[in-house]
């Protein structure tokens, strides 16, 4: 096994959840194909620069793209996520937060056929074109699920959207669990409109105040309503959102984005984070 190859035991969990081989010429080697891969999120580099020793670089974006655009990795991301869950070690104490990504040069000029900058989560903001990724993570530092917008886009406009992308299967019948434990996040979404959401869900949360709002509801007086509730102690555990994104950053192709289309870059995503479930 070479540096940002997939162990033995990472691959034995996996080849069962590749699709079949399609009809014609021998298919390449699975393993080889998905070392690849890994390689080239890993380094962040060129698809062309992918070394040799993986075969063709066209068969390796080739196989990436299908993958990418038929949900494979993402449904690998969810089978690992069911079988924690199945054996009880996902916390669901679930922190939510969002990460700037810079946008190479080479991320541009995306294939438009009526779809927007935005379409492709590309926006303009103070640092440039950039993207944002909009997350949700276990107790443990774990991504559940994630969105992607541009820069630009205000984090709390994603909050609701973030909770109700987390859909971990369970073992055998029946829907899959949506509803995490309890909630922590930081100022940026202590709005009424989520604390509302939250509480029609019957989700516990712990979001501080920001200042003008504990400022506007002094001034108001008895009209101003108490306080939310706020755990100080518990809201210590934020941090683990901050720790995830900074291992999936480790991934040179995330922590600067280089893919054109959002599916490419949501498939990356998703594979870096079915291997940290790993």
């Amino acid at each position: 096994m070479r540096r940002h190859e997939l162990t033995d035991q990472e691959w034995e969990r996996l080849k069962e959840l590749l699709p079949p081989g399609r009809t014609g010429r021998p298919r390449e080697d699975d393993r080889r194909i998905l070392n690849g891969i890994v390689w080239k999120i890993r380094t962040g580099s060129a698809w062309r620069d992918v070394p040799e020793r993986y075969g063709s670089w066209q068969t390796l974006y080739t196989r990436f793209r299908r993958w990418a655009l038929d949900g494979t990795f993402a449904a690998m991301l969810r089978h690992a996520q069911a079988g924690a869950d199945a054996a009880g070690d996902i916390d669901w104490l679930v922190a939510v937060d969002s990460t700037i990504v810079r946008a190479h040069q080479h991320a541009a000029g995306g294939r438009k056929g009526g779809r927007t900058q935005a379409d492709h989560a590309l926006g303009r903001s103070r640092g440039g074109l950039t993207s944002k990724i909009h997350l949700a993570c276990d107790g443990a530092g774990r991504p559940l699920a994630f969105v992607l917008t541009g820069g630009n886009v205000n984090d709390c406009t994603r909050f609701t959207t973030v909770l109700e992308a987390i859909r971990v299967p369970r073992p055998g019948p029946g829907r899959p669990r949506t509803r995490p434990d309890h909630v922590i996040a930081d100022k940026g979404y202590s709005s009424r409109a989520i604390r509302t959401y939250l509480r029609r869900r019957r989700i516990p949360a712990t979001i501080p105040e920001r200042a003008d709002q504990i400022a506007g509801r002094v001034r108001r007086g008895s009209r101003g309503g108490r306080p939310p509730r706020f755990n100080r102690e518990l809201y210590k555990r934020r941090n683990v959102i901050e720790r995830c994104f900074n291992r999936l950053k480790q991934f040179r192709g995330l922590a600067t984005r280089y893919d054109k289309t959002t599916e490419s870059y949501q498939a990356a995503l998703a594979l870096a984070s079915l291997l940290m479930w790993l």
